[in-house]
């Protein structure tokens, strides 16, 4: 026997003489319970990672590492390598190893989604423990390369995914349905170029984000993050569009609305929508005529919300901006080709614009440009957040105040409604207050109370529920986004 050889033996010995045999051994484990939450069905999983620490001073020997049930929705490796079983594993002494976990769950019928389990068995000198693992399984309707000839109705029994681009084709309505879900895959959009009708109700808003379902930290969506999905584009032929009670997030490059330079004809309506969280502009709109009754628009590096020329009007809408992932480079509202030296060059009409009973407040300043003088401009009881006063232009407007929103950036919790005592309760003017946004996005009275909050929410006392026209407590999601 070589000298080497002899080394390798003797080191192997040593190695297997500090293994602790006893029966009282245990590991320690990252979590007791690996789960996915809901995932879709035929798509697989995101890979959970466990850790298995040997808490002791010896090295242990894992006899077998295996799931409870042969024919298991899960698959596992062990520090990189796949099996069904691994046995004698070792960990010394204050190490640890990785198993990486992952699920895949057949499409049945259902409509509800289908729980899953299974246990994971750790022996280690004749003791078993158990880390359990679970998912839920949703059935899901994929959408691939789809254009839309003839007029199409999406409704909300199962989510739909959208896994590159819809496409509505001009001739054809795409109908969303209250309560329905539609997902959209890593760069997919929607591009408008029939119509788009998109009504949802108090309680069962429309869903659109990105299909990333999980978590990107504990209790925290993936919907946070922007640039989950590309976004919508309403194409410059388009128009007579919808969008109320809609919930339109994580993308990466918002709403746009295409230059048509035709202003006889309304591009867009928006009632009671939620827009946020954006890398680019949340809105963007190009010489087109639109209409924003009770709506959000929130969180984006760029302007929130930039208009170019065209004819809009904003009632009870909130502009607010809590970005997470990098710094804020523009204004929360930009108004570009609405003065009179911005027409050089330019055919297009100047821009139209009416924000009545709005608040603009957030990262970064108000309003680009501030100064609108000669302007067809006008901002009418609005909150901002910076200092002035009132002109032609902005007319019984608050500034330099916080709206104290219920908002908690650093918690990741965006929530634009009112706290007590804040000095947008009862500042609007109720002549403001028009059919369209008569019932804020939880189905509240706005004039119920005399005058008018500002913003797109009614205030209600926290000890009060937020109870629906039909007298039902509102949920924000339905339980798995």
């Amino acid at each position: 026997m070589t000298a080497l050889a002899m080394i390798g033996l003797i080191l192997m010995s040593c190695i297997r003489d500090d293994i602790d045999s006893s029966p009282g051994v245990k590991l320690s484990f990252s979590t007791d319970t690996v789960s996915f939450g809901t995932v879709f069905t035929d798509l697989g999983t995101p890979t959970a990672r466990l850790i298995v620490r040997n808490p002791n001073s010896k090295g242990v020997s894992i006899s077998s590492i295996r799931l409870s049930n042969p024919d298991s929705n899960f698959s596992f490796n062990v520090d990189g390598v796949s099996g069904t079983e691994f046995q004698d594993v070792e960990i010394r002494g204050h190490d640890s190893i990785y198993v990486f976990i992952e699920c895949f769950i057949d499409a049945d019928e259902s409509l509800t989604p289908v729980c899953v389990s299974d246990r994971m068995l750790f022996t280690t000198n004749g003791n078993t423990q158990e880390v359990e693992l679970e998912a839920r399984g949703l059935n899901v309707r994929r959408l691939r390369g789809l254009r839309v000839e003839s007029d199409m109705t999406l409704t909300p029994e199962l989510p739909y995914v959208v896994f590159d681009s819809l496409i509505v084709e001009k001739g054809a309505t795409l109908t969303i349905l209250p309560g329905t879900d539609v997902l959209f895959h890593d760069k997919a959009s929607l591009t408008v170029r029939g119509q788009l009708d998109a009504v949802g109700e108090p309680g069962a808003m429309i869903n659109m984000r990105g299909d990333r379902i999980d978590n990107v930290l504990p209790d925290v969506g993936y919907d946070i993050l922007a640039g989950q999905w590309t976004g919508i584009r309403i194409d410059r032929e388009s128009f007579g569009n919808r969008m109320d009670y809609v919930d339109m997030r994580s993308t990466s490059e918002g709403l746009q609305i295409d230059s048509c330079g035709d202003l006889t004809r309304t591009k867009l309506t928006m009632t009671n929508s939620w827009l946020h969280n954006s890398q680019t502009n949340v809105i963007n709109s190009q010489y087109a005529k639109v209409g924003a009754y009770g709506c959000v628009f929130s969180e984006s590096p760029l302007a929130v919300v930039g208009l170019t020329g065209g004819e809009h009007s904003f009632v009870q809408c909130t502009i607010a901006n809590n970005y997470l992932f990098s710094a804020v480079a523009e204004a929360n509202l930009k108004l570009s080709h609405c003065l009179p030296e911005e027409a050089a060059g330019n055919d297009n009409p100047l821009m139209a614009a009416a924000f009545e009973n709005c608040i603009i407040y957030g990262l970064g300043s108000p309003i680009s440009p501030l100064k609108l003088d000669g302007s067809n401009v006008f901002l009418r009881n609005v909150l901002l957040k910076a200092e002035g006063k009132d002109d032609s232009n902005f007319i019984d407007c608050l500034w330099d105040k916080d709206p104290l929103f219920l908002t908690v950036r650093s918690d990741y919790y965006f929530n634009y409604r009112l706290q007590p005592g804040s000095p947008a309760i009862g500042a609007g003017n109720p002549l403001f207050v028009t059919e369209e946004c008569l019932y804020d996005m939880d189905g509240l009275d706005r004039l119920s109370d005399g005058n008018p909050a500002l913003g797109a929410y009614v205030f209600t006392e926290p000890e009060k529920p937020r109870l629906g026209r039909a007298g039902r407590r509102l949920s924000s999601s339905r339980g798995w986004n």
